[in-house]
C-alpha cells in the first residue's frame, strides 16, 4: 500500500509548493533574531531574564506568543502580523456600518481595493506601534546604543518594513505555496517556541521547582485538549436537502438528496486570532508607555493577561467574533435563496413565508446555525482560557502554559488540519489517495 506522506513528494507541483512554503517560513524565522539597529541585544537578554519573575513578564510573553519570540528580541519582525490582522478586523467591522464599503466587497475588483486599504491601514498601525516601542526601549537602562531620536526614526522604518515584509511573505505562501500564508506564519512562530518551553519545563523538573506528577498531568491535558480541538474542528450537523426533478434544455435531471454541512465551529481559529489581535494593540501601547504615563500604567496592570477583566473581555470577543464571522461566511438568507431557486426543500420545513413576512427556510437555517455557533463559541472560549488556568493553578511559567494551553493548540490543530486538507485536495486532482483517505483504508484493512 502506498504511503500518503511519500506520495506527496511524488507530485512535482505539490512538492514545489511545499518547498516554497518551507523556504519562506524559514526566512520569516531568520528575521525574528535580527535586532533593530541601535539596540544592544545582550542588555535586552539580561533585562528580560531579570524580569522573568515579575508580573510584567506575562505581558511580554503574551506579545512574544504571536510574534514567535521576536518581541523580546526587539527584532525586525517584533510586531509580527498582528497589525495586519487588526486592520482586517477594523475594515470588516466598517463594512457592516458603511454601505459603500459593503458594496465594494461584493465583486473581485472591489475586494482588491479593500485589500489595498488593509495594507495602507497596516502601515499606519505599524507606525503607531513601532513609535510606542521606542518608549519601551528607552525605559530599559543601557539598551540603546544611539540617541533616542535616530533610534525612533530607525525603529519606525525597520519595524514597519518588517511587518509589511511578513505580510508579503504570507501572501506569497498563499499564492505559490500550500496553506494560508498568514496563519502559517503564526503557526511557525508557535512551533518555534516549543523547544524553549520544553527546556524550561525539564530544567524546572531537574531543579525540583516543578513536581514531575504535575508535568505528567500537563502532558495528559495537552493530549486531551488536542483531541477536543480536533473533535470541535471536525464536528458538524448535516441539514438534509431534497431537490425535485428538473428539465434543463432537452435533458431531465432526476430527484436528488444532499445535505448542508453546518460545522460546530464554522469560523475555525479565526475568532481566537481576531480577539487576541484586537487586545494586543491596546495592551502593547499601555505596557510600552506605562512607565512614562501613570494612567496608562494603571490600565496595563488592569488589562494584565492573567487578570479577570482581560479574561472576561477576551471571552466576550471570541464569542462575538464567532457569531460575526459565521454570519459573514454563512448567510442563511443567501443559502435559503439558492435552495429555493434550485428547486430544493428541507425536510420538515414548509415553503413560503410566515405572517410576519419571514421565510420559513431562512428562519430555520438561522435558528440551527445560532444553536450550533453558541455552544461552539463557548467551547472555543473555554479552550482559549486553559493557558491562564494552567498558569494560576499549577504555577507553571507563561512560556510553558501559553504553548501547552488552548489558544496555541487551536491555532496549531486548526492550521494543520486546513493545510492537510489542501494537500489532500491537490493529491486527489493527481489521482493519488489523500492523507485522510489512506488512514481510513489502513484502518478498514486492520479491522
Amino acid at each position: 500500500m502506498s504511503n500518503a506522506l511519500v506520495d506527496m513528494f511524488r507530485i512535482k507541483e505539490l512538492r514545489k509548493k511545499i518547498f516554497i512554503s518551507l523556504l519562506l517560513l524559514i526566512v520569516s524565522r531568520v528575521g525574528t533574531v535580527i535586532p533593530i539597529p541601535g539596540i544592544d541585544p545582550n542588555v535586552l537578554e539580561q533585562y528580560f531574564l531579570a524580569q522573568s519573575t515579575s508580573s510584567s513578564m506575562g505581558i511580554t510573553e503574551y506579545l512574544n506568543f504571536f510574534s514567535g519570540g521576536a518581541f523580546s528580541n526587539f527584532s525586525l519582525f517584533m510586531l509580527g502580523v498582528m497589525p495586519y490582522i487588526s486592520m482586517q478586523i477594523i475594515l470588516q467591522l466598517l463594512m457592516l456600518i458603511v454601505p459603500s464599503l459593503k458594496r465594494l466587497g461584493q465583486d473581485a475588483k472591489g475586494r482588491r481595493k479593500i485589500q489595498s486599504y488593509t495594507r495602507y491601514g497596516t502601515i499606519v498601525v505599524c507606525l503607531i506601534e513601532s513609535y510606542v516601542v521606542t518608549f519601551y526601549a528607552k525605559s530599559i537602562p543601557g539598551a540603546l546604543t544611539i540617541g533616542i531620536t535616530p533610534f525612533t526614526l530607525i525603529a519606525l522604518l525597520t519595524v514597519t518594513t518588517g511587518t509589511m515584509f511578513l505580510v508579503w511573505l504570507g501572501e506569497k505562501i498563499t499564492q505559490y505555496g500550500i496553506g494560508n500564508g498568514i496563519s502559517l506564519l503564526i503557526f511557525a512562530g508557535i512551533v518555534a517556541r516549543v523547544p524553549n518551553a520544553l527546556t524550561v519545563l525539564l530544567s524546572g523538573v531537574s531543579a525540583g521547582t516543578y513536581n514531575p506528577v504535575l508535568v505528567v498531568i500537563l502532558f495528559a491535558m495537552f493530549i486531551i485538549v488536542v483531541a477536543l480541538v480536533v473533535c470541535e474542528q471536525e464536528g458538524q450537523r448535516k441539514i438534509p436537502v431534497d431537490y425535485a426533478k428538473r428539465v434543463v434544455g432537452r435533458k431531465m435531471y432526476g430527484a436528488q438528496s444532499t445535505y448542508i454541512p453546518f460545522k460546530i465551529n464554522p469560523s475555525g481559529v479565526i475568532p481566537v486570532i481576531f480577539a487576541s489581535a484586537l487586545l494586543s494593540f491596546p495592551l502593547q501601547i499601555a505596557s510600552s508607555l506605562g512607565p512614562n504615563v501613570k494612567w496608562l500604567n494603571s490600565f496595563a496592570n488592569w488589562l494584565n493577561p492573567q487578570g479577570a477583566p482581560y479574561l472576561i473581555i477576551y471571552t466576550l470577543l471570541i464569542i462575538a467574533f464567532a457569531f460575526f464571522y459565521t454570519q459573514v461566511t454563512l448567510n442563511p438568507q443567501e443559502m435559503a435563496k439558492n435552495i429555493r431557486e434550485n428547486g430544493g426543500t428541507v425536510r420538515g420545513v414548509r415553503p413560503g413565508k410566515d405572517t410576519h413576512g419571514r421565510d420559513f427556510l431562512e428562519v430555520y437555517l438561522t435558528k440551527v446555525l445560532n444553536r450550533i455557533v453558541l455552544p461552539g463559541s463557548l467551547f472555543l472560549a473555554f479552550i482559549a482560557l486553559i493557558p491562564t488556568l494552567i498558569q494560576i493553578i499549577f504555577k507553571f511559567p507563561a512560556a510553558v502554559s501559553m504553548l501547552f494551553g488552548g489558544t496555541s493548540m487551536m491555532i496549531l490543530v486548526g492550521v494543520d488540519l486546513d493545510t492537510m486538507k489542501q494537500i489532500e485536495a491537490e493529491m486527489k486532482t493527481h489521482h493519488f489517495d489523500g492523507i485522510f483517505d489512506s488512514k481510513r483504508k489502513r484502518k478498514a484493512k486492520n479491522l
